[in-house]
């Protein structure tokens, strides 16, 4: 039985080699970028008001099927800079503030293949982002028909960019963003 459990970046960085092990069969990235993906979450651990959601399961290796986890984005954040650098350039920098100015950024959400297809996604963002102070909710996912992408909408994000390639990269994300707290359609189903 799946219990969703929202942890501290104590607990996160305790359980960070299952995490990035999670992120590693989800996602499938090239080996030789594994060291900096825990170093990014290690550090990302350290941001303000940090949230991280587990999902676990005593049948699952190391006892967690899937996490989510964000923070309150700010200047200075790798992340935030570019992408809100490059919303401003695109659509005005009130637009920019709107949906930047005061936002949690879902950096990471990832279920375990054989976990995909319960809700547990849904209900890792319904968790993560319930309660939260924030006016919006900010993340970006591959600018392609996925199951992620297609959760995202369901949920209530909208498309703020799409064809955004980070700096150095050439994959093609879409931005998304939503009104907190999730809109109660969403939230019921969740």
């Amino acid at each position: 039985m799946i219990q969703l459990r929202r942890v501290g970046p104590d607990r996160f960085r305790a359980v960070l080699d299952t995490v990035l092990e999670i992120y590693t069969v989800a996602m499938r990235p090239p080996s030789d970028q594994l060291a900096g993906r825990m170093a990014i979450m290690r550090n990302h651990s350290t941001y303000p008001d940090f949230d991280c959601v587990l999902a676990e399961d005593a049948q699952a290796p190391g006892g967690v099927a899937a996490f989510a986890y964000g923070f309150h984005g700010g200047r200075g954040q790798w992340w935030h800079d570019v992408v809100r650098g490059a919303l401003q350039d695109r659509a005005g920098p009130v637009v920019a503030e709107d949906w930047f100015g005061d936002a949690l950024e879902i950096a990471e959400i990832h279920v375990r293949p054989e976990y995909q297809g319960r809700g547990i996604g849904r209900r890792l963002i319904h968790t993560l982002c319930e309660g939260r102070p924030e006016r919006t909710a900010v993340l970006s996912t591959h600018d392609a028909p996925t199951v992620a992408r297609h959760l995202y909408r369901d949920v209530g994000f909208a498309d703020l960019m799409t064809r955004f390639v980070f700096p150095g990269g050439y994959e093609e994300y879409v931005i998304a963003g939503v009104r907190l707290p999730l809109p109660e359609r969403a939230a019921r189903e969740g």
